[in-house]
């Protein structure tokens, strides 16, 4: 990892920009007629494009931006629609339709309801010029359904729902004349590194027939309960606004039954309407409102005592998909894990404990760097090491998403046969303004 730094200090500055992102490469063979979700058939309405949108990167590329509503679940399995995106470089179009694969993008943490694929999320663009086609999930409580509470770090029904949108997506496109190569990659950070693990025991235990290529995941908190704990033994969090999330969306969607006034402290239950379940602020705004980075003023003290009725009720719940237990992957995927030994706001155990499980799976597990990313049933864990600033002068859950947003383009030029990087520094300066 040093050489790639040393190699590409100059993509680093720009990559910063875009923090705490994920990118996912996919392509799969499915059913023309049917959509499956939660294992079974649902009555839904057929998946529609919305919107058309061209979108410029630079004076020589060129995409167009497929919005869309497809079927789906809720996280409470009930049928819903859901929407997302579709990105489609020009040089495809030049190319006979023809794309080399599919950008399963699984976007990481948002709070704006603007911020998701389908209103102003350009990451997706990032892919214009490869001859890769992206796919994006808004996932549930963002785009069609704002309305609804979001399901926030709940990677069965966010593995669900972009899983779901990249069927609904290849049908779209098929029907419009495209056709994709084989290759598949199954990507994303913070948020959508857990997303991209829940894709993976989702595909294992569901879709036998989708193939995945490779698979890099970073930052996640795949361990949710683990995440709990350790933030609560710290004392404090670099970006205490996820954990409020996440102890709302458990608490939601699992039916825990805690009052908020229960978990949160007078002052953070205040701002919830109208700083969390609003949609209407971005994180540093909610960062601001909440006040402070300490558990203590955040949580109520029983939340602190594992052994209280209200933690134990809240563990239960981050234990139901607790994606380090239970499932037995694929012995064909390949695996990358890219993670920040001083990660603030994702405890590094999520990594390791992640390897371990896929370990003791039967997976080899390379972490000095030495092992072979690039063969059947391998683990390769990229354990960084740098503090909040020390890199760039990033927050160390940032630095690691530079770390992993190189390492996306590094494998899927491996893939794709490319020398180089298919987006230049300028573009990339002009998409991430």
């Amino acid at each position: 990892m040093i050489t790639k730094m040393k190699k590409s200090l100059i993509l680093f500055l720009s990559l910063m920009m875009f923090l705490s992102t994920g990118v996912v490469t996919t392509s799969c063979c499915t059913s023309d007629d049917d959509y499956y979700s939660s294992g079974e058939k649902v009555s839904l309405p057929e998946a529609r494009i919305t919107e058309t949108l061209s979108k410029q990167l630079s004076d020589t590329k060129k995409a167009t931006v497929y919005k869309f509503e497809y079927p789906s679940v809720d996280p409470y399995g009930n049928p819903t629609t859901l929407s997302g995106i579709i990105v489609v470089g020009d040089e495809i179009k030049e190319n006979g339709m023809k794309a080399e694969g599919t950008v399963l993008y699984n976007h990481f943490t948002i709070f704006q309801k603007d911020e998701c694929p389908s209103r102003e999320d350009n990451v997706p663009l990032l892919v214009t010029g490869s001859k890769m086609i992206c796919v994006a999930a808004d996932y549930y409580g963002f785009g069609v359904t704002e309305s609804k509470d979001q399901a926030y770090c709940i990677p069965h029904a966010n593995a669900q729902a972009s899983v779901d949108c990249l069927l609904a997506a290849q049908k779209l496109l098929k029907d419009m004349g495209y056709t994709w190569g084989d290759l598949l990659f199954n990507i994303g950070y913070s948020q959508g590194g857990q997303t991209t693990m829940g894709v993976v025991r989702l595909l294992a235990e569901k879709y036998p027939d989708i193939k995945l290529t490779h698979t890099i995941a970073g930052g996640g908190p795949y361990d949710i309960g683990e995440t709990y704990h350790q933030l609560i033994s710290k004392g404090e969090s670099t970006m205490p606004s996820t954990a409020v999330c996440s102890a709302l969306a458990y608490n939601e969607f699992y039916n825990v039954g805690l009052s908020y006034s229960t978990m949160f402290k007078d002052n953070i239950v205040k701002i919830i309407p109208t700083h969390i379940l609003s949609k209407e602020y971005k994180r540093p705004d909610i960062e601001t409102a909440l006040g402070s980075t300490k558990m203590a003023d955040i949580l109520q003290p029983a939340m602190f005592d594992f052994n209280s009725d209200n933690s134990k009720k809240l563990s239960a719940a981050f234990e139901k998909d607790n994606l380090c237990a239970g499932w037995t992957p694929r012995g064909t995927e390949r695996i990358s894990i890219v993670h920040n030994e001083e990660d603030g706001c994702v405890p590094y155990a999520n990594a390791t404990k992640m390897a371990d499980y896929l370990e003791g799976k039967g997976f080899t597990v390379s972490r000095d760097g030495s092992g072979d990313r690039y063969v059947d049933g391998s683990v390769y864990l990229y354990h960084l090491a740098f503090g909040d600033g020390t890199f760039l002068g990033l927050g160390a859950h940032e630095a690691g998403a530079v770390f992993f947003a190189f390492e996306f383009l590094d494998i899927a030029c491996h893939y794709l046969g490319l020398k180089s990087h298919w987006i230049t520094i300028t573009e990339l300066q002009k998409l991430l303004q």
